[in-house]
């Protein structure tokens, strides 16, 4: 039995409700069934992806570590004594996501120093560290102070002081604060640190490029909670980390690109249905009101099945190919005929065809658009299925 859609539906995705998902939930026993309760129900079927959020798998996974935990992981990385001074450079401006590693790195040197360089004229991801005007006066290598500043720029959205915020979560842990603004990683050298944390997400490796030739002592944040035998370990460190309960983090999940296909082939085993299973993170989504990008996690897609492995979601660009025929007097019969054999011919990337419609990687359009369904929304749906999006090429 089919999933009863009209046919005039494209492609749509559906947010699936499930019970309360707890640390050392066998999920793939939980989605398995779920699976086959909507594959009886005619909801899943060939051809569709199940999106499942990194959360959830995390969760399940007990992936989780303390900041006490983390200071102690901080401190034999980086060999730090407790009076030591540790520099991190270019963090995220976030509660969620950066607040409690701060709290963390501080722990590492209570009796030491936390120094804090941030970028300007805003973190990577958006979120504003000084006004626009003010930043283009300095050049990359210029470094103010909180108190240099003519305008303190609070979140625009929560109203946050991150500067203030930053200094008190550090002073709280026993270090002292120093916290400053400047493009260029290197002056984090000026203030002469035992060891250096490259804390930005995306460009991580370009800044680690300039810094730890000069300070041999440097890290990611990927390099930590990523070996070993510690509390909580995943492939990403503290990368996609997430403030759970007090005082604790949630990591990113572990082996995400194994669990979907061990899902990918059970589902096939149980209900003869194939699919594609995608466990996602943040969608790559961009607030044009705030300037704020949504992706804090360092891939929107952080592990999927096969089939979706360098597939690119492309097409033709029907509004051109609409207006060029009308121009030339088609009628709109005509024109519809036309549009489906345009539908199955391919054609190269830079056709004129084509014009308007980027191809852009199928992965992180299915991880933005499960995220706006459910994860943004935070809307106890941590199973979305989508269907009519993904081809079988």
């Amino acid at each position: 039995m089919g999933f009863d859609l009209p046919d005039y539906i494209g492609p749509c995705a559906m947010g699936i409700r499930m019970g309360a998902i707890t640390p050392g939930t066998d999920l793939h026993e939980l989605l398995a069934a779920e699976a086959g309760r909507l594959a009886e129900a005619g909801v899943l079927e060939d051809g569709d992806v199940l999106a499942v959020t990194e959360s959830v798998l995390a969760r399940a996974q007990g992936n989780y570590v303390s900041t006490d935990e983390l200071g102690e992981e901080v401190r034999r990385l980086l060999s730090l004594p407790e009076d030591g001074t540790v520099a991190v450079v270019f963090p995220l401006l976030s509660r969620n996501r950066f607040a409690l590693i701060l709290e963390g790195v501080a722990k590492a040197v209570p009796e030491g120093r936390v120094v804090v360089q941030l970028s300007h004229p805003s973190d990577e991801v958006g979120n504003p560290v000084m006004a626009l005007d003010e930043s283009r006066l300095l050049s990359k290598e210029d470094a103010v102070t909180p108190d240099d500043l003519k305008e303190r720029r609070p979140h625009p959205l929560t109203g946050v002081d991150y500067l203030k915020l930053y200094e008190d979560i550090i002073a709280a842990a026993g270090a002292s604060p120093s916290i400053f603004i400047c493009n260029d990683p290197r002056r984090a050298l000026d203030h002469s640190p035992h060891g250096a944390i490259v804390a930005d997400v995306h460009h991580r490796h370009r800044t680690l490029e300039e810094l730890s030739p000069l300070l041999e002592n440097s890290i990611t944040l990927q390099d930590i909670c990523s070996s070993g035998d510690g509390p909580a370990i995943t492939e990403w460190g503290l990368l996609g980390s997430n403030k759970s309960s007090k005082g604790r983090l949630k990591l990113a999940p572990r082996d995400a690109r194994g669990f979907a296909i061990a899902l990918q082939q059970r589902i096939r085993e149980d209900n003869g249905i194939g699919v594609e299973v995608l466990v996602y993170g943040d969608g790559a989504y961009k607030d044009p009101e705030s300037g704020i990008y949504e992706l804090a996690d360092p891939v929107s897609a952080f592990g999927h099945s096969p089939g979706l492995e360098g597939r690119l979601r492309e097409g033709f660009k029907m509004k051109f190919l609409i207006d060029t025929m009308h121009l030339e007097g088609k009628s709109a019969e005509q024109i519809e005929r036309a549009l489906q054999e345009e539908r199955g011919r391919s054609r190269a990337m830079d056709s004129m065809d084509s014009e308007g419609t980027t191809p852009r990687p199928l992965k992180d359009l299915l991880a933005s658009l499960a995220d706006l369904i459910s994860g943004s929304a935070d809307a106890g749906t941590p199973l979305v299925v989508i269907k009519g999006f993904y081809e079988r090429g």
